[in-house]
């Protein structure tokens, strides 16, 4: 699919087929987040992809009790470590959240590219699905997406956005 094609088309979907999409497939949309830039190639990141449906259960209680989150075939969790860099002089300690968001969209982008989609989850409670994942201190949780294939064609352009004038200037704000 054309790049663009894909940067216009994403969108949040909120149903998912059972379907468990292909290991190449998710081998792809995997590789697709490992090589995304980092600061000074540090790549402070770590996903896990969960399939297990008792441990996707658990997590929609930690999303925010948001169903679909587990009716997807899988859940792709991404998180974060401490870089000891302190980003434009003002983000400190979550400097790593660049980064991993960077990694993030390139997932998310990727999977629209294989059909299948994504939903930015921001409505999760870190310490409850590092509990549940197992995920050791010093990362912390940063975005979660249900994965899969949508159950309706919810793929298409959206006028939902701002016009440019209100988002870009030239040389000066």
């Amino acid at each position: 699919m054309e790049f663009y094609e894909v940067v216009k088309t994403r969108r949040s979907i909120r149903s998912y087929k059972p379907d468990i999409p292909p290991q190449d497939v998710l081998d792809r949309i995997s590789e697709a987040a490992r090589i995304a830039p980092s600061g000074s190639n540090r790549q402070p990141w770590r996903f896990i992809f969960v399939t297990d449906p008792s441990l996707k259960k658990k997590l929609v209680s930690a999303c925010g009790n948001q169903k679909f989150v587990g009716e997807a075939p899988v859940v792709v969790v991404a998180c974060g470590y401490d870089i000891k860099y302190n980003r434009g002089g003002y983000m400190g300690g979550m400097s790593f959240l660049v980064d991993v968001s960077i990694a993030f969209t390139h997932l998310i982008l990727a999977a629209r590219s294989e059909g299948l989609g994504t939903c930015w989850i921001g409505e999760f409670e870190n310490e409850k699905v590092k509990r549940i994942l197992g995920i050791p201190d010093g990362y912390n949780v940063v975005a979660v997406t249900p994965l899969g294939y949508p159950r309706e064609d919810g793929f298409r352009e959206t006028d939902r956005r701002k016009p440019m004038a209100e988002i870009m200037s030239i040389n000066k704000f």
